[in-house]
């Protein structure tokens, strides 16, 4: 059982250990934070530590160190999150206030977690099971060329170029972009995409052909916001931080240029009372990913299911300020989605 002064000896230890990147000692313990006792009373809660695994030595005569499990108990007992400063709210506001679509946001989304977190971002596009067609667009850009638009919405939004075969007018492409919102518009995707199948069935045959390509296309536009996909920044900060991995990181650089290593692991998170997932080191080792820890938080926006976004980055972070980025983002994210 670990005393309440052993848990605050470990407290200083990650803390410490994640600011120098330095090894912890007793002396350095006493001289740096008020405990009242003395370096033999510390290096006895050390040892306590020690056998119960939360703390190592790298080296013979050297400090400690936490292992897995002492970042575990660490952050089952974090208090104290470091609050995000009021320049660094105002950012997250106006930075992902400002963008114009879905697409956008999640791109801003992850950009801005990197540079909060110096770690490597992660924003799983949500899951659009619940979600429904707003809105077509047909516009033709040449005589047999159209541009196709299929907006959700959740504020998706999918283009394609098309060629059909033979020239659409202004009669027959107003024609066929009110009949293809009647048939898809409130739908949800699988709907939408059934109804868009059988749009050519409305019109004369010698124009089927045309309203067949644009029909194919739509259904490809409404059939992508279906598909599971991450928007990913930040690698760069594991090159940054490559000393923080015994081995070498390129298992990790390929996991995230793998995305379905790490979606696999978004799925299978587990949310605590507030909302966040935690997974470190060795809990990891399933995906290829033991010498990293992954903190994740749920958010959500008018007509979507819950997704999730987060950070990955080396066992060694500071987890009291990215865990309150990651949960003030998600939180962010929410707000701006819902007001779309």
């Amino acid at each position: 059982m670990v005393s309440e002064r052993s848990l605050e000896v470990l407290r200083v230890i990650v803390h410490d250990y994640v600011e120098s990147r330095e090894p912890v000692g007793s002396k350095s313990i006493v001289d740096r934070h008020s405990f009242g006792v003395s370096a033999a009373t510390i290096r006895n809660d050390m040892a306590l530590l020690e056998e119960e695994e939360l703390i190592t030595a790298p080296h013979t005569s050297s400090g400690r160190i936490p292992t897995d499990k002492g970042y575990r108990l660490f952050v089952d007992h974090l208090s104290e999150l470091k609050p995000l400063t009021a320049a660094q709210r105002q950012a997250i506001e106006t930075f992902l206030g400002s963008s114009v679509d879905l697409d956008d946001v999640l791109a801003r989304t992850v950009r801005l977690l990197s540079q909060l977190t110096q770690q490597v971002a992660m924003v799983q596009y949500p899951s659009l099971s619940t979600a429904k067609v707003r809105h077509i667009e047909v516009v033709a850009l040449a005589p047999l060329r159209m541009l196709t638009v299929v907006i959700t919405d959740t504020g998706h939004v999918e283009q394609r170029i098309v060629e059909v075969p033979a020239d659409i007018d202004d009669a027959f492409l107003a024609d066929l972009r009110t009949k293809a919102n009647a048939s898809a518009s409130g739908l949800g995707l699988d709907a939408a995409a059934a109804r868009l199948a059988e749009l050519s069935d409305q019109f004369s045959h010698d124009r089927r052909a045309s309203v067949a390509a644009v029909s194919r296309a739509l259904i490809e536009q409404v059939t992508a916001n279906r598909q599971e996909k991450l928007i990913i920044a930040g690698a760069a900060n594991l090159v940054r931080t490559e000393g923080d991995f015994a081995g070498s990181i390129l298992p990790v650089l390929e996991a995230v240029e793998e995305q379905v290593v790490l979606l696999r692991l978004f799925s299978e998170m587990q949310a605590d009372q507030h909302g966040m997932s935690v997974r470190i080191g060795r809990e990891n080792a399933p995906f290829g990913l033991a010498e990293t820890s992954v903190l994740a938080s749920g958010y959500s926006g008018a007509g979507t299911a819950l997704a999730r976004l987060g950070v990955l980055g080396p066992t060694r972070m500071d987890y009291s300020t990215n865990i309150q980025a990651v949960r003030a983002v998600a939180r962010y994210l929410s707000k701006t989605l819902g007001e779309n």
